[in-house]
C-alpha cells in the first residue's frame, strides 16, 4: 500500500528510510491514548456536522475492532506504516472503507501525537505521585516504631549530634513530599488539549476544540498552536521530576547500602529483596539500593538527551521530536518499579536498634550540650565555651572513652566552673530530646512531624 502522503512522490521510500524515518516499534505503546484521541475528534467532527451520524458510528466501530486486534497480538505491525497513526488508520479504512479517511479532517499527525504523548504523560505524573505517596506510607509505617530509637546524626559522613531514627527517615518523607508536589503542580500545568492544532496554524473547519478537549479529560485548551505542536515542555518536566525523585531514592539507597554493611549493621535488609554472590557462599547484597542507585543515572540520561533534542529547534514540528518518547517511556517504567521495590525494601527491612544505640556511644555526640551548658549555666561566650568542650573531648580521647561516659572529675580540671548538673547534658538521649525547637529530633518533635506526614499523605490524590 502506498504511503498516505506519497502523492507528491515519484519514488516510493527506499527500504532503508523506512528503517530510519519508522517510530511505529516504540510510539505503538500509545495506541490507547490514539484510538480514544481519535474517538474525541470524530465525536467532535460529528457534533460540528463534518461527519455524519452514521460516519461516527462506523468509525467508533472500527477503532474499537482496532483496539481489540492490538490487544489480542493479530495487529500487525509494519515498519513501512512509520507510525501508529499511520498503522491505526490504515487498519481503519481497510475495515470500514472510505469513511476511514474522513477521520484525519481538521488534524495532522502533529496535534496527534502531541495529543496522544501528553495524555501519557499525564497519566504517569499520577501513576507516579501513586508510587510516592505508597513509598511515604511504607516509610512512616517504619518511622512510627522508632521516634525513640537512637542514632548517630551525621555531617560529612562524621558522627554530628544524636538524633532518632524515624527522624532520618522523615527527612526524606519531607524529599518525597516535595517530589509529589513537582508532579502535582506538572500535571496541573500541563494538562491543556493540542488536538485541533492542525499541523501548526490551526484549521480552517469549524471545529469545536474545547469539546473535544473535554471528552478526552484535558482541563482547557492550547493558546498558540505554532508553540503547541513543538512543544515538549511537558516531555522534559516529568524527565527533570523523575530524575529529582531518583536523586532522592539514590540518597536513601545509599544509606541504606551503608547501613546494611557489617560496619554499620544498623539494618539488615529481607532475604526477598537481597542477592547472593556466586563464589562467597556468605555474602548478602543489597543490590536493590544498589540498583536503584545505578538507574539514576540512567534517567539523568533521559533528561539531558532530550534537552539536546530540543535546545536548537525552529518552530513548529520537526521530525527530531520524533527522539522525545523512548527516554520517557524508559524513564516512566524504571521510576514505577523503583518506587514499588524501594517501597517493599522499607517494608521488610529489619532495624538494629542496639548498633544504632551503640554506634552514638563513638564520637562525642554530646559534645556540642557541654558547650551550650557552658553557655546557658556559666555564662561562657560561645567561642571559649567551643574551645574548652574541644579540651574535654581531647580528654576523654586520652582515657579512650565517650565523651557521654566520661566523669565529673575529669571536667572540674579542665575549667573548675564547671559543675555537677552538668552529667544530665552530656546524655545522649538527653542530648537528642534537647533539640525540641520546631523541625528537631526530639522525639515529640518527631512524632509532630509524623502526624503531618500522616495526615499529609490522607490527603494526596493519585486518581
Amino acid at each position: 500500500m502506498e504511503k498516505m502522503w506519497s502523492g507528491r512522490f515519484a519514488k516510493g521510500a527506499a527500504k532503508l528510510l523506512d528503517e530510519f524515518n519508522a517510530s511505529i516499534m516504540f510510539d505503538r505503546k500509545l495506541y490507547a491514548e490514539d484510538i480514544e484521541g481519535s474517538i474525541a475528534h470524530a465525536t467532535m467532527l460529528a457534533k460540528q456536522g463534518i461527519l455524519t451520524q452514521e460516519e461516527l458510528e462506523s468509525i467508533k466501530k472500527g477503532l474499537a475492532q482496532v483496539k481489540q486486534e492490538i490487544e489480542e497480538g493479530s495487529f500487525e505491525w509494519k515498519i513501512s506504516d512509520e507510525d501508529l497513526h499511520m498503522a491505526i488508520e490504515k487498519r481503519l479504512t481497510q475495515i470500514i472503507g472510505d469513511t476511514g479517511k474522513k477521520l484525519h479532517t481538521a488534524r495532522s499527525r502533529n496535534d496527534q501525537v502531541a495529543t496522544d504523548f501528553r495524555r501519557y504523560v499525564l497519566k504517569a505524573n499520577k501513576n507516579i505521585i501513586c508510587g510516592l505517596k505508597e513509598l511515604m506510607d511504607a516509610l512512616l509505617h517504619v518511622a512510627k516504631e522508632h521516634t525513640d530509637t537512637l542514632l548517630p546524626g551525621m555531617t560529612h559522613l562524621q558522627h554530628a549530634q544524636p538524633i532518632n531514627f524515624a527522624y532520618h527517615l522523615g527527612a526524606y518523607m519531607a524529599m518525597f513530599k516535595r517530589d509529589i508536589e513537582r508532579f502535582e503542580s506538572s500535571y496541573e500545568r500541563n494538562n491543556v488539549s493540542p488536538l485541533g492544532c492542525a499541523a501548526l496554524a490551526g484549521t480552517p473547519h469549524n471545529i469545536d476544540r474545547t469539546y473535544s478537549a473535554e471528552l478526552l479529560g484535558f482541563k482547557s485548551v492550547s493558546i498558540n498552536c505554532l508553540d503547541t505542536v513543538s512543544d515538549r515542555d511537558f516531555a522534559l518536566e516529568i524527565l527533570f521530576n523523575i530524575s529529582t525523585m531518583m536523586m532522592h531514592i539514590s540518597r536513601l539507597s545509599e544509606e541504606l547500602i551503608l547501613w546494611s554493611s557489617y560496619e554499620f549493621k544498623f539494618i539488615e535488609l529481607s532475604d526477598e529483596y537481597s542477592t547472593g554472590s556466586s563464589i562467597m557462599p556468605q555474602k548478602k547484597n543489597p543490590d536493590v539500593p544498589e540498583l536503584l542507585r545505578g538507574k539514576t543515572g540512567r534517567v539523568y540520561g533521559a533528561l539531558i538527551g532530550l534537552l539536546t533534542v530540543m535546545k536548537g529547534l525552529p518552530l513548529a514540528y520537526n521530525k527530531d521530536t520524533q527522539e522525545d518518547k523512548e527516554g520517557v517511556f524508559d524513564a516512566v517504567e524504571t521510576a514505577y518499579i523503583s518506587l514499588e521495590i524501594l517501597k517493599e525494601a522499607i517494608a521488610t527491612m529489619k532495624v538494629n536498634k542496639e548498633n544504632m544505640l551503640q554506634a552514638c556511644k563513638k564520637g562525642h555526640l554530646s559534645a556540642t550540650d557541654l558547650a551550650d551548658y557552658l553557655v546557658e549555666k556559666c555564662d561562657i561566650p560561645f567561642r571559649e565555651a567551643h574551645f574548652i568542650t574541644g579540651n574535654a573531648v581531647a580528654k576523654a580521647e586520652e582515657l579512650g572513652i565517650d565523651l557521654s561516659d566520661i566523669e565529673f572529675k575529669y571536667l572540674k580540671e579542665i575549667d573548675d566552673r564547671i559543675e555537677e548538673d552538668v552529667m544530665p547534658y552530656l546524655s545522649i538521649e538527653n542530648s537528642m530530646n534537647a533539640r525540641c525547637s520546631q523541625g528537631g529530633t526530639a522525639t515529640v518533635k518527631t512524632q509532630e512531624q509524623l502526624q503531618f506526614f500522616e495526615n499529609y499523605i490522607k490527603g494526596v490524590q493519585c486518581k
